[in-house]
């Protein structure tokens, strides 16, 4: 069975086992989250919600929070002697799919 979710503005299909980062959420470590389910289904049979599907949620483990790749934020204007150099590491949450039901 697998199933649709939204959460951080990104909707992400998610199988029971799957691990997955997605954008930071206040949780701690080994706690449970519970996501609403847009689209759930399995093999030919599909459930489409309006806009979640009733009586169904998709549990999922926390197993840290962690960073992403560092990119380089570079600013610059020519013949201005202006240049700007910043690094950026966005945060996500790293979650186990426990449970879909």
């Amino acid at each position: 069975m697998y199933a649709v979710i939204a959460t951080g503005g990104k909707q992400y299909r998610v199988k029971e086992g799957d691990v997955l980062c997605i954008e930071k959420i206040d949780a701690a470590v080994d706690s449970t989250v519970s996501f609403d389910v847009l689209l759930c289904g399995e093999g030919e049979e599909v459930k489409i919600g309006t806009p979640v599907v009733d009586g169904v949620k998709v549990e999922a483990k926390v197993l840290g929070q962690v960073k992403g790749e560092k990119i380089i934020v570079y600013k610059y204007k020519s013949k201005k002697n202006y240049h700007r150099k910043q690094g950026h590491r966005q945060p996500y949450t790293k979650v186990e799919i426990t449970a879909i039901g």
